[in-house]
């Protein structure tokens, strides 16, 4: 079935042809979307919407079929793959391509192969945000602990927290910058080109995020200054190791290439770990907060029994999907989804969030289930190779986070009244979340 666009804010659909979920208004309505998606369309053409205008886009909405293209790198290339390779086809240098963000650029040298992007990981990101992220665990409750203090004092005051702007966000832009190595007073900064780092997956056009021209200047001119920073933070690394992430990609031999980095790729790491490493946990930990004050008892269950913790989480992440989609993948030859016919050289929407309330995947899969087998089988943070590097930050973040807000609080409620709005694009991010909290005694 082909999608129907109007290009004005969109109500709650009522069939497939009602669908569109890049629309201004849409992430009010998209888990509505979904639901008529899996009955109608679960393969949904998007026409002259791939790579190129004589080719189409198609949006996936099952577990299944999504799990299948992100486990199969070579049948289903990422979209960043032949952008490098049209790179290096050009015979020109990433860094003379001004058009290049830092990420693309480093990737043409450090990971532009399925080996070396294992490499990558394995030697450069997991030490750090992966599985060796438990290095970080008192550093990330000293901030949970400074936010909370900082909560619990307005909630003293009478005053209402936004959940949002006084913990959510905060947490993991202070996680990041000390994994980095970057002084606290300059997150001010590094929020201004965070936020222009994911301007597309903001405020783009449909499903690729396509910024007008005048946005994409906007987004350039507010990156400004921002490689400056990083190259002068990696000769004081350089010079003056400490223990923190930038120091180690300064003195690490990647066996991989047999040489250490250059400071235009390690500006590169740097930049994807600041676009991968804030909105993910950002929104996990809201939407958790949101389901918290929908379930009665929900959170006096999560402070008597500590291991219900982590299936929380995870049922969180899958009922409220961060990352609701991305058109990451292409089809290498011609491929058929749930009888739908699909090109060669089409483009592929994967709509995690959608996967992740798939009724064939999930029994009841609306239903926040803290007995659910296999809670991790979610693809919040996609899955295969190319899983997300930061998971297990994030998951680190989340649990730190919960248990201490188990410790500090006796309740925590949703203001009456208040509307949740979430912004556009492609994350599903609440603009704020004023609550009640109330301290435990002795807090």
């Amino acid at each position: 079935m082909e999608s129907q666009h109007t290009g004005n804010t969109v109500s709650c659909p009522r069939s497939a042809q009602d669908v569109d979920l890049f629309a201004p208004g849409a992430p009010e309505h998209w888990y509505d979307a979904y639901a008529i998606l899996h009955d109608e369309a679960p393969v949904l053409r998007l026409p002259g919407e791939g790579l190129t205008p004589d080719r189409d886009a198609f949006i996936l909405t099952r577990h299944a079929d999504i799990s299948r293209v992100v486990k199969d790198w070579t049948r289903f290339p990422p979209t960043l793959d032949l952008l490098i390779a049209q790179i290096q086809q050009s015979g020109k240098l990433p860094t003379a391509m001004p058009d290049l963000d830092a990420m693309v650029q480093s990737m043409v040298t450090l990971r532009p192969t399925q080996e070396l992007w294992r490499a990558h990981r394995k030697e450069l990101t997991d030490p750090w945000v992966g599985p060796g992220a438990s290095r970080h665990q008192a550093m990330i409750e000293r901030h949970v602990d400074d936010l909370l203090a900082e909560c619990l004092a307005k909630a003293q005051a009478g005053e209402t927290v936004d959940f949002v702007a006084d913990f959510a966000r905060p947490l993991p832009q202070r996680t990041m910058a000390s994994v980095l190595g970057f002084p606290l007073e300059d997150i001010p900064r590094l929020e201004i080109w965070g936020n222009a780092q994911v301007m597309s997956y903001v405020h783009g056009c449909g499903h690729n995020n396509r910024l007008t021209p005048e946005q994409t200047a906007e987004k350039f001119r507010l990156l400004d200054g921002m490689s400056d920073y990083v190259r002068e933070k990696v000769r004081e690394k350089r010079a003056r190791p400490a223990d923190d992430m930038i120091s180690f990609l300064t003195q690490v031999h990647y066996e991989a290439l047999d040489r250490t980095l250059t400071d235009d790729e390690i500006n590169g790491v740097v930049y994807a770990m600041v676009i991968g490493g804030l909105e993910t946990t950002q929104y996990a930990i809201c939407e958790q907060a949101r389901l918290v004050c929908a379930h009665d008892e929900l959170f006096d269950r999560l402070k008597g029994d500590r291991a219900l913790i982590r299936p929380f989480m995870e049922e969180g992440m899958r009922l409220r999907s961060p990352t609701q989609g991305l058109s990451t993948r292409v089809t290498s030859q011609d491929e058929e989804f749930v009888g739908v016919a699909v090109p060669a050289g089409s483009t592929l929407h994967l709509r995690y969030g959608a996967a992740n309330v798939d009724p064939q995947e999930f029994d009841n899969p609306r239903t926040l289930d803290l007995e659910r087998k296999a809670v991790t089988r979610h693809l919040a943070f996609s899955a295969g190779p190319r899983v997300c590097p930061g998971a297990g930050l994030s998951r680190l973040e989340q649990t730190i986070a919960w248990n201490r807000l188990c410790d500090r609080l006796d309740a925590i409620e949703a203001v009456p009244g208040h509307t949740v709005r979430h912004q556009p694009g492609i994350m599903l991010g609440a603009l704020d979340l004023p609550l009640n909290l109330t301290p435990s005694q002795g807090a």
